[in-house]
């Protein structure tokens, strides 16, 4: 009864919710616990602030400008009112100072004056909210660039979302996969969708077998913690998300193994929004295999599309 009010509740996000996981007679722990994690995905996903909300990406090229969506701002948004305020930059650093008159608020205080606007990259990042909560203001750093993210409870994106699919997956397809560790401090070139490379963590190999063939995923995250893996496979393009798909795994246990489950594998944010920066597969991790489990490729509705 609680899964099934539970998607009674997600259903009115807009869009469907989650397909039931596939029955598994022999093992019902095993359906339930994958609902669960749709559910919980599915959640995150269409939250007033999840990604399915994103509706703005603007790049910040001059030491200042003004947004709002009126025409006299530098920066229009597609969003919010005629005139939001304007966002400087001071050496590394930025603020962001309101236009008058204007109801912004920051952490639920009403915003009144000129504040420093911190990064994504910062211990606690700045969220501006605007119409009445609807709407979120916040400021991304990629490489030497930086960006304003704008996200809006009313996007054609989230009222919209025509909900997730998922490969028919299963129990087989939870690994128990070794790590292998690199040495401290090793790295490894990760694109984004904008061109941009990253040197990211690469705190080791992730080796499995599938049908009796070896296959290993470089993994991204620093030693002795969870574990992030970017893939891509057979079904990529095939039925799956063109650039790949996402896994998230605990911290390798002492015994030098980890379990990847496929069945978790998930859609980048730039499968539901064109105004996301999302890191591709790496070479090292396309896979010779198809993995049919996890969320298929998603659909756009075509107003977020166009």
């Amino acid at each position: 009864m609680a899964v099934i009010a539970m998607a009674m509740l997600l259903a009115g996000c807009g869009g469907k919710a989650p397909e039931p996981a596939a029955a598994v007679p022999d093992d019902p722990a095993f359906a339930a616990q994958q609902q669960q994690w749709r559910m919980q995905r599915y959640t995150e996903l269409t939250a007033a602030d999840g990604w399915t909300a994103l509706v703005g990406l603007h790049w910040l090229e001059h030491k200042a400008h003004y947004i709002g969506r009126g025409p006299g701002s530098g920066i229009r948004l597609a969003v919010g009112p005629d005139k939001l305020g304007m966002v400087s930059r001071q050496g590394d650093r930025w603020s962001f100072t309101p236009e008058r008159g204007v109801a912004l608020s920051v952490d639920g205080k009403p915003l009144t004056g000129r504040i420093a606007f911190n990064s994504d990259h910062d211990a606690q990042p700045t969220r501006i909210a605007f119409d009445q909560g609807k709407g979120q203001l916040s400021l991304i750093h990629r490489g030497e660039r930086f960006a304003l993210r704008i996200k809006h409870a009313e996007a054609a994106s989230r009222t919209g979302f025509t909900g997730l699919e998922y490969w028919p997956g299963g129990a087989d397809w939870q690994v128990r996969a070794r790590f292998l560790p690199h040495p401290p401090g090793r790295t490894l070139p990760i694109v984004d969708i904008t061109g941009l490379t990253t040197a990211m963590p690469n705190a080791g190999t992730v080796t499995f077998e599938r049908d009796g063939q070896a296959y290993r995923l470089e993994a991204i995250g620093e030693h002795g913690a969870p574990l992030f893996l970017i893939f891509a496979d057979r079904t990529s393009g095939h039925g799956s998300y063109p650039a790949g798909r996402y896994l998230d795994t605990d911290a390798p246990g002492a015994d030098g193994h980890v379990l990847v489950d496929f069945n978790h594998a998930y859609n980048p944010p730039c499968a539901f929004t064109p105004f996301a920066t999302c890191p591709l597969a790496p070479p090292e991790n396309r896979l010779d295999l198809r993995v049919e489990a996890g969320e298929r490729a998603y659909h756009l509705p075509k107003e977020s599309a166009e």
